[in-house]
Formats: structure tokens, sequence, C-alpha cells
């Protein structure tokens, strides 16, 4: 049972230690979030289809189906955010997690001040949280940072909250350039993430919810050697 206060969020905390699912799923319910646990992939996502979750929190190496497949799966019916947990601190695992879906990575073992603040960022970018009141526009998209939609007169882009951070970063820049470096720190705030070609694959993906929405997908433009842009 989550505690009185559940309109935090609801979240699934997927792991196979024990020890980790019941520190993640207390810490968080004396917080406020309602929390489900379970140390199974299959499990994970079958829970998935049945629940309207706000948030995954993965720990990587699950038995059967580890924590990038159950992401990838995650990721065809669901936006929300995805928090991997794993005792394997690489610069590759985080890029790994990056490009196939997740929003952020937590390496074991972690605080429970960093657990709560991680998963509240993650929550913010979300459709329901607050947001400044900011709308931006071009190509005949506008932003709205406020509700976390981005539309146009095709309706509107099916963006994760990765994607709309991605997406704003270009924006607020619109007819500029910019680098890889500087999209990796506006939209994933990874100063210290050096491998960059994982910006590459989530431009592809902005590029084809753009297309699948009916809109023009040049309108991100790549600039050979410096960045990308996104058209005015």
């Amino acid at each position: 049972m989550a505690d009185n206060n559940e309109n935090q969020g609801y979240i699934l905390a997927v792991d196979d230690e024990e020890s980790i699912t019941n520190f993640v799923s207390y810490a968080l319910k004396k917080e406020g979030f309602r929390v489900d646990t379970t140390d199974d992939g299959e499990k994970a996502l079958k829970m998935a289809k049945e629940n309207n979750y706000d948030l995954f929190i993965l720990d990587i190496m699950l038995p059967g189906m580890d924590g990038y497949e159950l992401c990838r799966r995650l990721r065809s019916f669901t936006n929300a955010p995805v928090l991997f947990l794993s005792a394997r601190d690489t610069e590759l695992d985080k890029v790994v997690g990056l490009e196939i879906g997740g929003d952020d990575y937590l390496a074991k073992p972690f605080g429970l001040r960093e657990l709560i603040a991680r998963v509240r960022a993650l929550l913010r970018r979300g459709k329901d949280a607050p947001a400044p009141d900011h709308k931006l526009t071009a190509s005949g998209i506008t932003l709205d940072e406020d509700a976390h939609t981005a539309t146009g007169d095709k309706g509107e882009i099916n963006l994760t909250p990765r994607e709309f951070e991605l997406m704003a970063a270009l924006m607020k820049n619109a007819g500029k350039v910019v680098s890889r470096e500087d999209l990796l720190h506006d939209a994933w705030g990874w100063e210290y993430l050096t491998e960059t070609k994982t910006v590459d694959t989530h431009i592809k993906r902005l590029r084809d919810k753009i297309a699948e929405a009916g809109y023009d997908p040049g309108m991100v433009e790549t600039v050979r050697g410096y960045g990308y842009r996104f058209r005015k």
C-alpha cells in the first residue's frame, strides 16, 4: 500500500535484488509516490500495459529480459520517463541506455537524496508536470513548455520527455546551429558525457516522430561538421 499522498506520481521499480526494490519502494512511498515493484522483466512489461505509470525505474542486469530490452518494448507504447539503475557505471552503458530510449542513469550504490532528486527531475519533464509558462514557435510548430506539447496545423507530435527537451533546445535557437555537445548539456544535462553520437540517434527519432505526425522532418537540419539547426 502506498502512503495517503499518492498524487506525486505512479512508479514501477524493476530490480532482481529484493534489497534494492525494498529500499526504492520505501523511500519513494515516504515521499508520497505510489510504487509497484517486480523482479522480472516480462512481468514488468505486463504490468506496464495494465497500469498508467508516470515513471519506470529499471535495473539493467535483469534475468531473462534485461533492462535495455524492457525499455525498448516500453517505448513501443509509452513515453513515460525511464531511469536506469546499474552497478555497471561506464560511459558506454550510459550511451546505450540513452540510445534505446532511457532518460537518466543512476549508478549503484546510490543515496536516497540523489534517487529522489532524479525521480522528481524526470517527472517534472512529464506532460502533467508544471513547467515555465512559455511557448516557442518555428516552422509552423508551437512548443508549449507549460503543457509539454508540440503542435501544428496537422495536430500534435507525440514526443517522449527526452525528445521534447531535445526539440526545445533546438527551437530555442531556431535558425542557429547547435552543437552536439550543447544539445547533450541542454537536453540531457550531462556535461561529462563525451560520446556525442547518441545525439544523432535521438535526432533521427525526433525526425521520425515529426514525419509520423505528418510534418516535414527536414525542419531539423544537419549542418555537417557543426551540429543541428531547427528551421525558423
